[in-house]
């Protein structure tokens, strides 16, 4: 058996997630940021948009296609009642802490900035993704102990000479534009607690475990075929861009996103898939920093926006403070209190504390 230790798939995480905070701090300076529940900017930046609605429709796809591999390398050493008991830890307790603890925080901050009377109430906001995912694995976990069992059989050999073909992710990229024919969504990239959302998501994090599951060959394929993807991709973004003002027919557009994700897994499996102490500490960091930063963000424009500078240097500001404060309340409170620990994804252990090795865990390995 030969295993091949994978940190471009734990990179990917964490780029996805720095991706979804600038992503968030952009919304603020758009015109119709309040309709969704942002702090909004009275200088606007439009010109963002551009850059925004591209990553727009595969930056949430990718961070399900990347929980689906996730669940794979963490079923390596489980069985299926230790994987629902460390999934139910990591991610369902969480996001029922974050319901009613920290998701409420960004709207009282939302309150103050508008002067408005101060009110609780518990949400699921940006953490409907641990919702989904919590749900998914329910579902697909029978599927997937079994597909465990029959790794080196018949249906594991027949996903690997399908995947080690271009014309696998063509036929993966075939149920994402069902999904959106059937589900016919209004915006293709409201994924929050939508119908549309809720389906998109299962397909990509079934097929993450699938993409895995099949082995090397499909990583193969896309590090070959990479400039093919990323020039299917850019071509459909441009058409959607000229042709139809950023909102495209749901099938088109399911066809961009699978096409820029599997381009970023060609790149990242020729140029992210080595060790890093950085990665070590930042993948880590990557979930306590996703839960938190919705209420870091709106503190850091409570703050900001007043200030008699130009919303450039208001973006850049936010964007500092953000990444800044983020990094503080991880480094000094979520990672050190160790009640608080579990509460944001991450282990009792106080040894958990001690710096990241060179040394991949099982779960960064892929046969």
């Amino acid at each position: 058996m030969i295993t091949e230790r994978r940190h471009d798939i734990d990179w990917l995480r964490v780029i996805a997630i720095g991706l979804l905070l600038i992503y968030h701090i952009a919304i603020i300076f758009q015109p119709w940021a309040m309709f969704i529940g942002f702090i909004k900017s009275d200088e606007l930046l439009e010109g963002l948009w551009k850059p925004m609605t591209m990553l727009n429709v595969w930056r949430i796809p990718l961070l399900f296609y990347v929980s689906g591999m996730g669940l794979y390398f963490a079923m390596r050493k489980r069985n299926w009642k230790q994987l629902l008991t460390e999934r139910t830890k990591r991610i369902l307790l969480p996001f029922l802490f974050g319901f009613v603890a920290i998701t409420p925080l960004h709207m009282f901050v939302f309150q103050k900035y508008y002067n408005l009377p101060l009110g609780y109430y518990p949400h699921m906001g940006h953490l409907w993704f641990l919702g989904n995912i919590f749900l998914y694995v329910l579902l697909l976990l029978p599927l997937f102990s079994y597909l465990k069992k029959k790794e080196n059989g018949s249906i594991g050999r027949g996903l690997s000479a399908l995947m080690g073909h271009p014309g696998g992710s063509l036929l993966v990229s075939l149920f994402f534009v069902l999904e959106a024919v059937w589900v016919k969504p209004q915006l293709f990239s409201l994924y929050a607690q939508t119908w549309h959302g809720f389906f998109l998501g299962f397909l990509a994090f079934f097929f993450g475990f699938l993409l895995v599951y099949s082995g090397k060959r499909f990583w193969l394929t896309v590090l070959k075929w990479r400039y093919v993807y990323l020039g299917m991709a850019v071509v459909l973004y441009s058409i959607r861009y000229l042709v139809f003002a950023t909102e495209a027919p749901g099938y088109l557009m399911a066809l961009e996103s699978n096409g820029w994700i599997f381009a970023v897994f060609g790149f990242g499996y020729k140029y992210l898939n080595r060790p890093s102490n950085l990665l070590g500490y930042l993948s880590k960091a990557a979930y306590p920093v996703y839960i938190i930063h919705m209420f870091v963000l709106y503190a850091g424009a409570l703050i900001i926006l007043p200030l008699e500078i130009p919303a450039v240097l208001k973006l850049v500001a936010i964007i500092t403070f953000t990444g800044l404060v983020c990094y503080l309340i991880y480094e000094y409170i979520l990672r050190r209190v160790v009640f608080l620990r579990p509460l944001f994804g991450l282990k009792w252990t106080y040894k958990q504390l001690e710096r990241p090795k060179l040394k991949a865990s099982p779960e960064s390995k892929i046969q």
